[in-house]
Formats: C-alpha cells, structure tokens, sequence
C-alpha cells in the first residue's frame, strides 16, 4: 500500500462531507482531528467543496483531504489543485482514473459488480470504494467478491453508521469505511462542532477496538 491508502487503513473511517460553506470547513476539520479522525473526503457536490478543501489542506494539515463525487477531468484538476490528496468518483470512469494517475493523485473509483472490479483493476487499481454500500448487498456482497478478486481492497460508503460499521471493518478485505453519520448536514450548519469531535472519538473507538480484537 502506498502513504495516502495507509494513512486511510489507519484511520478506519473516512467522513464524507458535503458543505454548504467553505467557512465550515475548518472548524469541521478540526473537530474531527480532534475526536480521532483525521480524514476528510469533501465531496464536488455543491459549491463550496474545491475551496473547503483548500482551506482544509492549507489550514489543517494534519488532516488527510481528498475530493468526493469527482466525474470529470476538470474537476479532478480544480481538486488536485486545491490540495486533494485523494480522489473518490461513485463510478469507474477510466478516462478519470488515468488522468488523476497523471496528476500524481490516488483515484478511488466506486465498483460494485465483477465487471467494474475487473475493469479497475485494468486500469491497475487495488483499492475501491464500494458504492452504495447497503443498497447493493453490504458486508454480504462485498464477502462475495472476495472469492475471486482476493487482491482487491474495499472502501464501503452508504449506509454505514456507527451501527454496522464495526462489522464492516472486522473483515479483512475492508480498508476502512467512508460514512457521513458524524458530520451531518444539520449539526454542520448549526456549527455543533463538539457534537461533531464526540462522534468522531465513538467512531475511532469502534476503529480501535475492532483492531483490538474485542
């Protein structure tokens, strides 16, 4: 694995965020490094994202950023641009993953059947997100394509909560799990940032004990 996936593997949890506001992104940052997740994957969804993660990558440097629901070139280059360590896409687009290889970014695309596994790994990926998680059969499926792709690597988003997120990464061929229940919208806009940093710790403590054993 290379520096950025185990930093990610590390962390077990990779907090998906959608801000509304660049001002939030960081206190967001903050809150969550200090509750033990020092992660961010902010998504390209609304506005504010390509501007958030450079203040995130400039501010908090402590904190590993990347991009979120990346789907073109462009804006895989407003996103390196702006500090993204890391470039998640839902999809497998082959023309992204080689231009952020190019760039020197790491591309996580999302893959949830044989076929796009296979296609990523042509492309010469080990590691992908696997997107949405719940609604395409969860741990089961992921256990499933295991089987026969036994080198690939599994970042699971959607539906994950600290309800089964322990499950999730109990199983070995998870290299952590990406989720958004830490840093929902509402608490976001309400700036209940101590209300953020105490999911964060009960998230990494779930991390830690997972990796424990208990």
């Amino acid at each position: 694995m290379n520096n950025v996936f185990e930093k990610i593997h590390a962390i077990g949890i990779l907090p998906v965020i959608a801000l509304d506001e660049a001002a939030q992104a960081v206190p967001l940052a903050r809150a969550l490094a200090a509750g033990g997740i020092p992660a961010a994957e902010v998504t390209f969804r609304t506005e504010a994202g390509e501007e958030a993660i450079r203040r995130i990558a400039q501010e908090v440097p402590e904190v590993l950023v990347g991009a979120g629901t990346i789907l073109t070139t462009e804006q895989a280059d407003r996103a390196v641009n702006a500090g993204a360590r890391f470039i998640v896409s839902p999809g497998t687009n082959a023309k992204v993953v080689y231009h952020c290889q190019e760039l020197g970014a790491h591309p996580i695309p999302g893959a949830v059947t044989p076929t796009e596994i296979e296609t990523a790994m042509e492309l010469g990926l080990d590691t992908l997100k696997f997107f949405p998680a719940e609604p395409s059969g969860g741990l089961g499926m992921i256990k499933a394509l295991s089987a026969p792709y036994t080198q690939v690597k599994f970042i699971p988003t959607g539906g994950i909560s600290a309800a089964n997120v322990g499950e999730y990464l109990k199983y070995p061929k998870i290299l952590a799990c990406g989720g958004s229940w830490m840093v929902k919208k509402d608490l976001i806009n309400a700036r209940k940032f101590d209300e953020i940093q105490a999911m964060a710790a009960e998230a990494a403590a779930i991390v830690r004990l997972v990796r424990e054993g208990r």
